[in-house]
C-alpha cells in the first residue's frame, strides 16, 4: 500500500480503449503514474431517450438514481470520452435530459472513487528505469491528506528581443541552480554548449533527469514555455519535459479574466503573476516590482537603461558572467516569492480540500462541484449538466446609506462568513430547494428549503470545523484555503454557469442577508446608538465619546448577537449559526460623499485606528491610479485625522508635480481585458498606449498622459517627454484632495489661491 499526492489527473486513449492516468508524488519521495483501463464513460439521461442513445452508438443501462425532481433515469455508456458529445446530442434531439454529461472523464474517475488529491494504492507497483512508479488496474482510496513533498523548478529564458534565439537558461530547483549558456568559452557560472541545440537538448534532459512535478516561472506559459516549443520545433529538437514522450500542449482559457495554461504529461505548471496578484495589492505585476516590495531586491540589471532587451543582448557579447548572474537571480526570485508568501503551499492546500488540479485551484465552480457532487450520489441523485443561460440578475447585498463626513469614535461590527452562515442556518441549497415540503422554511424572497434534505450546511459544518481546527495548530495555509473555499459557495451558487444555479437559491441567500443586516441595525439603534453606514455583512456604529472602548464595543457585540439569535429561533423555527465579530474601533473615521453629490458614497471610506491608517476602496488602494493619487490621499488624511491643517501638504504637493519632480509617481496601470487589441472599439488612453507599444501587449499596460496622449511607459526605457501635468492636477489631485477638503470646510481652489467667484446670493 503507498500514499500519494495527484499531481495531474488525466487520460490517454491506447489500442482503442481510454486508460485513466493519474500522475503524482508519493510519501517515500517516488514519482507515480497510476493507469486503469477499467472506467468507461458515462452520463445519465432521461428512460424516454434510450433508443436514440442505442441508434447512436451507446450502451443503455438501469440505474436506480433519480434526478433533483425524483424523475427516473437511465444510465449511458460510450466507448471513449470522444464519443459523449454525440451521445448527449441524440438525447437532446430525442427530447430528453442528458444529466452529468459535461464531467471531465480523469475528474468522473476520482468523484466516482471518492478521491480528491490524496489518495491510498493498493497493489503491485512497477519502478520503470526512469524512476516512475507504475501502478496497473490497483484499488484506489481516498486517503487523509499525506504531506508530499513535490519538486518544483523555475525555468528563466533569456532570447533575442524578438525571441527568435535563446541564447541562456536559468534552473532553479530539485537543489541544483544552473544557467546554460550558449557560449565559445568557458564562462563562470554557467554550463557552456556551442549553439542554441546543444543547449536546448541539454535543457530537456535536465528536465528529465531532475523530474520536477512543477514547473514554476513569470509569465512562463506566455513566454518561457511558448519559446521553447517555438525554438525546439525550429530546431527539430524533441521538448519531451513532461513525464512521456509527449510534446507539450499550450491551452488557451476562454473568457476576459482567463489565463494561459500549459499541459505537460505528468506535471503541473505554474505562473507566479496570477498566483501573486490573487494574494497581493501592487502597483503593477512585473518581476522587478513585485521582487522589491516583497523580497526587497529585484533584478540584476540596471533598470534606468533605455533598452533593457538590448543591454541584455549586450552582456551576451559583452559581460557573460553579469548575464549568468542576472539570468540566475530571475529564476531564484519566483520561487522564493511564491515560498515568503506562502503561495504555493495556499495552491496545494486548496487541492487537497477540493481535488482540483494545481493549475486550476481558483476555478470554484469546478472545485464545488467535486465537494457536492459525491454527497448528492451518495443520496442517489444526479445532477443536471451545465447549459447556457442568458444573464440572470441575481439581488446583491444589502446596502445602508452611509452617513458622509468625519466621525469619532466608530466600532464596526461584522458577521463571520455571512453567507455560508446563512446557508448553515437556514438550509439553503439546491436539493433542499428541490425537495421542500409543506413545512419548509420560507425565505424573504418565497423561496422554499426542506428542513430534513439538503447538502451544503453539512458541508460547510465540516469546512467550519476543519478551519478552526487550522487557526488552532497554526496553520494558516489550511485556514486560508478553507476561508476562500466557503466565502466562493453564494458565488458558485449565483453563476449562470453553475450547474446548480437557480435564481429563487441565490436570492433567498442575499434577501436573508439583506434581512439580517437590517435587524442588525435596527438592534444597534434600539439601543439608542447612530449606525453611520452598513454593507452586506457590516455596520458601522457611532460609540459615545465616553463609552468608546474594546470592552464596551464587546459588550455591545455579544448582546446585539443574542437578540439576533433569538429573533431567527422564533421566527423561523431554526438554530442559528451567525456569528457577530468586532471587526474595528476605529478613533476617527471618514466616509465620502458620491463625486460631485451630496450622498454618501457605497464601499469606500478611510479610518484611524491602533496608530494607523486603514483605507477602503479609497484612489490610493486603486492598483490602476498613478501612485501619486495615494501620497496626496493617504497625507492629507493622516494630517486630517489628527487634527493637522492639510492645506501646506497639499500645496506642495502639487508645486512638486508642476515642476516633475513627482514624474515616476504619474504613470497609469490597466489590464487589458480583452485579450487582443483588435477587440477594443473606443480608442481609451490605455488602449492607446497599447497600440504604440506595438508587439503583444501584456496583460497590464503603463503609460503616461502627456501633450501627444497617452505614451506606453515600458520597461528600462526613461519616461516618454512632456508629460502633461496640467492632466495630473486637474483629473487626479483636484478630484482627490477635494473630497476630502469639502469636509473640512474649504476647497482645493482655496487652498491653492485660485481666484473664487463671488457669492451674490
Amino acid at each position: 500500500m503507498a500514499r500519494g499526492f495527484i499531481v495531474q489527473p488525466t487520460y490517454r486513449v491506447r489500442d482503442g480503449v481510454a486508460v485513466v492516468q493519474l500522475y503524482g508524488r508519493l510519501e517515500s519521495g517516488d514519482a507515480f503514474l497510476v493507469e486503469d483501463e477499467r472506467f468507461r464513460p458515462y452520463f445519465f439521461a432521461s428512460p424516454a431517450a434510450a433508443d436514440a442513445v442505442q441508434r447512436a452508438g451507446g450502451r443503455v443501462a438501469a440505474s436506480e438514481l433519480r434526478d433533483l425532481a425524483g424523475h427516473a433515469v437511465v444510465r449511458v455508456e460510450g466507448a471513449l470520452p470522444s464519443a459523449m458529445p454525440a451521445l448527449r446530442d441524440a438525447v437532446q434531439r430525442a427530447g430528453g435530459t442528458a444529466y452529468e454529461a459535461d464531467l471531465r472523464f480523469a475528474y468522473r474517475y476520482l468523484i466516482d472513487h471518492g478521491i480528491r488529491a490524496t489518495l491510498e494504492i493498493r497493489g503491485r507497483g512497477e519502478q520503470r528505469t526512469d524512476g516512475l512508479v507504475v501502478f496497473v488496474n490497483p484499488e484506489l482510496a481516498s486517503a487523509p491528506a499525506p504531506r508530499v513533498a513535490l519538486r518544483t523548478l523555475s525555468l528563466d529564458l533569456e532570447t533575442t528581443a524578438d525571441a527568435s534565439r535563446i541564447f541562456s537558461a536559468a534552473i532553479v530547483g530539485c537543489g541544483v541552480e544552473e544557467v546554460h549558456l550558449v557560449a565559445q568559452r568557458s564562462v563562470a557560472g554557467a554550463i557552456v554548449h556551442p549553439e542554441e541545440a546543444a543547449l536546448l537538448g541539454a535543457l530537456v534532459a535536465r528536465f528529465r533527469a531532475l523530474d520536477p512535478d512543477v514547473l514554476l516561472g513569470w509569465n512562463v506559459v506566455d513566454f518561457d514555455l511558448r519559446v521553447l516549443l517555438a525554438r525546439c520545433a525550429a530546431l527539430r529538437i524533441p521538448c519531451a519535459i513532461g513525464r512521456s514522450h509527449e510534446t507539450p500542449r499550450l491551452l488557451a482559457e476562454q473568457g476576459a479574466f482567463a489565463q494561459s495554461r500549459a499541459e505537460l504529461p505528468g506535471r503541473m505548471v505554474l505562473d507566479g503573476i496570477p498566483l501573486v496578484r490573487d494574494a497581493l495589492k501592487l502597483p503593477d505585476y512585473r518581476l522587478e516590482t513585485v521582487a522589491r516590495s516583497v523580497l526587497g531586491r529585484g533584478k540584476k540589471i540596471d533598470q534606468d537603461v533605455p533598452d533593457a532587451a538590448a543591454e541584455i543582448l549586450r552582456l551576451w557579447h559583452e559581460e557573460p558572467e553579469a548575464l549568468v548572474a542576472y539570468n540566475l537571480e530571475d529564476a531564484r526570485l519566483v520561487p522564493e516569492l511564491l515560498a515568503h508568501e506562502g503561495l504555493l503551499e495556499l495552491a496545494l492546500e486548496r487541492s487537497r480540500l477540493t481535488g482540483m488540479q494545481l493549475d486550476r485551484v481558483g476555478a470554484s465552480i469546478a472545485s464545488f462541484d467535486l465537494l457536492y457532487l459525491p454527497e448528492l450520489r451518495r443520496r442517489g441523485v444526479v445532477a443536471p449538466s451545465v447549459i447556457e443561460r442568458a444573464p440572470v440578475g441575481v439581488t446583491g447585498g444589502a446596502l445602508i446609506d452611509s452617513v458622509p463626513g468625519f466621525h469619532a469614535h466608530v466600532a464596526v461590527f461584522d458577521f463571520k462568513s455571512l453567507y455560508p452562515s446563512l446557508i448553515r442556518t437556514f438550509g439553503l441549497d439546491p436539493l433542499a430547494h428541490a425537495r421542500a415540503g409543506d413545512d419548509a422554511v420560507v425565505a424573504p424572497n418565497g423561496a422554499r428549503f426542506s428542513r430534513e434534505e439538503s447538502i451544503l450546511p453539512a458541508v460547510l459544518t465540516e469546512l467550519a470545523s476543519r478551519r478552526d481546527a487550522a487557526k488552532a495548530r497554526g496553520d494558516r495555509h489550511a485556514d486560508q484555503a478553507i476561508k476562500i473555499l466557503m466565502n466562493a459557495m453564494f458565488g458558485v451558487l449565483g453563476a449562470t454557469s453553475c450547474r446548480f444555479f437557480d435564481p429563487d437559491v441565490a436570492n433567498a441567500i442575499t434577501t436573508f442577508g439583506q434581512q439580517t443586516l437590517h435587524w442588525t441595525k435596527d438592534a444597534f439603534e434600539a439601543h439608542g446608538l447612530r449606525v453611520l453606514y452598513g454593507d452586506t455583512d457590516s455596520v458601522f456604529v457611532q460609540l459615545a465619546a465616553g463609552e468608546a472602548s474594546g470592552e464596551v464595543a464587546e459588550t455591545l457585540r455579544k448582546r446585539v448577537e443574542e437578540e439576533i439569535a433569538s429573533r431567527v429561533q422564533r421566527e423561523y423555527r431554526v438554530t442559528p449559526r451567525l456569528v457577530l465579530e468586532l471587526d474595528e474601533l476605529y478613533e476617527r473615521l471618514w466616509l465620502p460623499r458620491v463625486r460631485g453629490g451630496r450622498a454618501g458614497s457605497k464601499k469606500r471610506y478611510a479610518g484611524w485606528a491602533r496608530g494607523k491608517l486603514l483605507v477602503i476602496g479609497l484612489e490610493s488602494v486603486r492598483s490602476n491610479w498613478p501612485s501619486i493619487a495615494q501620497r496626496l490621499q493617504e497625507g492629507m488624511l493622516e494630517r486630517a485625522f489628527s487634527d493637522r491643517d492639510p492645506a501646506p501638504f497639499v500645496r506642495e504637493l502639487v508645486a512638486a508635480v508642476r515642476s516633475g519632480a513627482r514624474d515616476a509617481e504619474l504613470v497609469y496601470a490597466k489590464r487589458i481585458r480583452k485579450g487582443r487589441l483588435d477587440r477594443y472599439s473606443a480608442n481609451a488612453p490605455h488602449v492607446q498606449a497599447a497600440r504604440k507599444a506595438g508587439g503583444r501587449p501584456g496583460p497590464v499596460i503603463r503609460y503616461v498622459i502627456t501633450a501627444t496622449g497617452a505614451e506606453p511607459v515600458l520597461p528600462g526605457r526613461a519616461l516618454p517627454p512632456r508629460i502633461d501635468h496640467a492632466h495630473y492636477i486637474e483629473k487626479v489631485l483636484r478630484p482627490v484632495a477635494e473630497s476630502i477638503l469639502e469636509d473640512l470646510g474649504t476647497s482645493f481652489g482655496a487652498v491653492l489661491g485660485e481666484p473664487q467667484q463671488l457669492d451674490l446670493f
